[in-house]
This record gives C-alpha cells, structure tokens and sequence, in this order.
C-alpha cells in the first residue's frame, strides 16, 4: 500500500465521473475504489486534524511542503504564518496550491508483509489561497484559536496590533478536493487464511494527557476551565 500514490492533479475524488466543479484535476488513479465524494466525510477530517501540509513550487522551480496549523471555517480551510516566511507570502500572492490531510486510525495486520497496510482518511486540497485583513483576519485567528483549545480566546487578551500586522492569515476554498478512505481488513489469499499468521486489525487513538505547567508560571495559577475541559474529551 502506498499512500503516496493515492492522489494526481487531473482529474476529480472518487471512482464517478468528472464534472465541470473539479475541472478534471483531482482524479484518484490508485486504488480508486477508496475515493470518496462525501463532503462530510472530508468535513470531519478536517475538523479533527490539527495539522496540514502545504505545497508549492518557488520560482526557482524547487517544489516545498511545510506543516502548519489547520481549520476549517465553513467552506474555507484557514492557516496562518509569519509575514517573514516567503512560502506564507508567496500563497498570499495566489500562488497555486495543494495542502493535504492524513488521519492514520489503525494498523492492518495482515497475514503477510506484503498485505499489511493502514486504515486511513487522507484528502488533498487544491487551489490558491486568499489574504484575509481588517475583521475578517482578526476572526479567521479567533477560529484557529478555538480549534486549538476551545474557549481559550476568552481567557487570554486580544492580539496586539503589532501581533496582527506580523501575521498573515489565508483562506483556501474547499472546492477542488480529493479524499480517499481505507478502512478494511486484511486482503490475505486463500493460501495465507488458511495458515496459522493471526490477523486483524489494531486501532489507533489520540488524546490528550495531564497538562504540564510552563518553566515560568507563577505560582497560585490553576489550570484553565478551557484545558480542563480538554481533558474531558474522549480519546479518537
């Protein structure tokens, strides 16, 4: 199994036709019996990562993928960088785009070596991003925040305008998008079944561990009510 196979720039999601949404850049040419078209599907990868990584070609023709934070607003995906990274600057110019996905939610153990793979969700995102300012950049940073620990925005103070004119903040429409889940069981041959290798699958699941306080919290300072709550959340 190779998830570096699963998505190519020409043609749309899904083993169903192109349409004319896609323009015909986001087919899935590998094992293309796990694309998906369901937006929801793609909706609930996004609201549970936290991290993406985006792609881009420099001028110079170098290719480059960088992780950066991730969240969903609505129709759009949101990240944020520097004003002094040249890869954030040059997705502000619109430059094109790709940022992709991955939820890893178990190993499959196969009967072979060569059977064994991943239970995954993984979306690629095409497109160019825009450059948000004035209200709509100060919200696109109250969505990062939330998604990060929710209802922490209303335990710390705003950003400084300093902070702000530092930031760039990007907004890529979801509207070219590939998505492709693998969630089976082992595809072992008749010969391996009946043999006496177990098989299975072994789930994988994140959650959140006991807060550790900074270096240089002063003391008499009780964990906030938006990482106790944190706490709480049931592992994925």
């Amino acid at each position: 199994m190779s998830l570096g196979e699963q998505h190519r720039p020409d043609g749309e999601g899904g083993a169903a036709p192109v349409t004319a949404r896609d323009q015909g850049r986001t087919a899935i040419t590998r094992l293309a019996e796990f694309g998906s078209r369901e937006r929801q599907v793609l909706d609930r990868l996004l609201d549970e990562q936290f991290v993406g990584h985006v792609a881009l070609v420099r001028p110079d023709g170098y290719p480059v993928i960088l992780p950066t934070a991730i969240a969903r607003d609505g129709d759009r995906l949101l990240i944020h960088g520097s004003t002094g990274s040249r890869w954030m600057r040059m997705a502000a110019a619109g430059v094109p785009v790709c940022v992709e996905v991955t939820a890893t939610d178990g190993i499959i153990v196969a009967r072979s070596a060569f059977e064994s793979s991943l239970r995954y969700r993984s979306a690629v995102l095409f497109g160019a991003c825009q450059r948000l300012e004035g209200p709509d950049k100060e919200a696109a940073l109250d969505v990062l925040t939330e998604r990060l620990v929710p209802g922490r925005g209303a335990e710390v103070r705003r950003p400084a305008a300093k902070e702000l004119a530092a930031t760039l903040v990007l907004a890529l429409p979801i509207t070219e998008w590939s998505l492709k889940v693998s969630g089976g069981w082992p595809d072992d041959g008749e010969e391996d079944v009946a043999g006496d290798a177990w098989a299975g699958v072994v789930p994988l699941a994140a959650g959140y561990g006991d807060p550790v306080p900074s270096p240089d919290l002063r003391p008499g300072i009780a964990v906030p009510e938006s990482v106790r709550r944190l706490l709480a959340v049931p592992a994925e």
